[in-house]
């Protein structure tokens, strides 16, 4: 079956970096469009960045400059780099497809707070 399993969260001071990783399984991750989300309390879901098959990115404007993702295709993993993090960042963020979305994971904390 279909497995998302991110990690990489944390605590970090604002201006911090931190790496988000997320492990799938079940599927033909190679040929997914996939893409990251976050959640803040008390707000939807939103879509961060996207990556397609052939590797093209896309970012939300808030993001861009500061956030890359990117895939390793023989570890069928998806990876978020944060740089300059900012307390409007925080969020639980996790991984999918960017269409057709499977069951989501549990996410993974990311707290930008000094």
């Amino acid at each position: 079956q279909v497995q998302l399993v991110e990690s990489g969260g944390g605590l970090v001071q604002p201006g911090g970096s931190l790496r988000l990783s997320c492990a799938v399984s079940g599927f033909m991750f190679r040929l997914s469009t996939m893409a990251w989300y976050r959640q803040a309390p008390g707000k939807q879901r939103e879509l961060v960045a996207d990556i397609w098959s052939g590797g093209q990115a896309n970012y939300v404007d808030s993001v861009k400059g500061r956030f890359t993702i990117s895939r390793d295709i023989a570890k069928n993993t998806l990876y978020l780099q944060m740089n300059n993090l900012k307390p409007e960042d925080t969020a639980v963020y996790f991984c999918n497809r960017r269409l057709a979305q499977f069951d989501w994971g549990r996410g993974t904390q990311v707290t930008v707070s000094s």
